[in-house]
């Protein structure tokens, strides 16, 4: 077992994107910075969508201009199509994120298109990334659950990774994107995605919407996985579940891990302490799990 494990952190764009608050660009790029202060090495900086859709996401290529080329080699972007790649790229970003939605009707709702669009798309970004020397994530959100279609066979989830693993995606991040999830049905996917494609090819992305999140990032690591997303102070939501928790909190991944013996290269104090920023930033208070245990017990 790898002795490391590698944390993706999202409150930059899948935290903040829920907020009712729309901070600046200049704060955004501020908690960035307080993040990399911290340890964290792999940071989605923000999403180049629409920003009539997403207005909370509006001029991230200006966060990627303020935090500068030096830091470029640690921030990620979404993507939503070959428009998106290329701003990001434009702006700097070596890493993009695309999303495929795992149910025909959560394409549809979420991003009017269909799933075979989807992947259509998808494929083309791989591809053209690859050629290009840019890393490429691709996500199949709703991984074990869609709002809209219920429970998600675990061999449908096979079937799509596959293909993104034929089109050479860099990594294959599951994502329980309705924090529907349980330990069990992680395990189970986990090991065999693990055995087709081998460790360091897959990543999972936790939602803490039934308190499972921190449970089901443990099962993974025991499946074998080592990559994994989280969000400084459990920062987001789901917009499927009205009032759930967001994203497994980074802090309570960090103590985790740590205590089990791996290493994060996160600063404790100093991940506390861009949540306490977040905090202040967003005006509503922000904190996993361990929180007050943490900041009490940290050092």
């Amino acid at each position: 077992m790898s002795e490391c494990i590698v944390i993706n952190e999202v409150g930059p764009r899948d935290g903040l994107q829920s907020q009712d608050k729309h901070l600046t660009v200049a704060e955004r790029a501020s908690l960035i910075k307080s993040l990399l202060t911290a340890g964290l090495q792999h940071i989605e900086a923000g999403s180049f969508v629409s920003p009539r859709a997403v207005p909370q996401m509006a001029g991230t290529d200006e966060v990627f201009h303020l935090l500068g080329p030096e830091n470029s080699p640690y921030l990620s972007a979404l993507v939503p199509n070959m428009k998106g790649y290329e701003l990001a790229r434009s702006a700097g970003a070596s890493t993009v994120a695309v999303v495929v939605s795992a149910t025909e009707t959560m394409n549809q709702k979420n991003i009017n298109m269909s799933l075979q669009q989807t992947l259509e798309t998808a494929a083309n970004i791989i591809r053209r990334g690859r050629a290009e020397g840019a890393r490429v994530q691709a996500y199949l959100s709703v991984a074990f659950e869609c709002p809209y279609e219920g429970k998600v066979a675990a061999d449908t989830i096979l079937s799509q990774a596959r293909q993104l693993a034929a089109w050479d995606a860099d990594e294959i991040v599951i994502a329980d994107t309705i924090g529907a999830a349980d330990p069990a049905s992680v395990r189970s996917l986990l090991n065999a995605l693990v055995a087709e494609h081998g460790a360091e090819k897959i990543a999972c992305h936790f939602h803490d919407t039934r308190a499972m999140g921190l449970a089901n990032t443990f099962a993974a690591i025991e499946s074998g996985v080592r990559r994994f997303d989280s969000s400084l102070g459990g920062l987001g939501g789901c917009p499927f579940a009205p009032g759930a928790k967001g994203n497994v909190a980074t802090e309570d991944v960090v103590m985790m891990c740590e205590q089990m013996g791996f290493k994060t290269g996160v600063q404790m104090p100093l991940l506390l302490a861009a949540v306490k920023m977040v905090s202040e930033l967003t005006g509503h208070t922000q904190g996993g799990r361990a929180h007050y245990w943490l900041s009490n017990n940290a050092v």
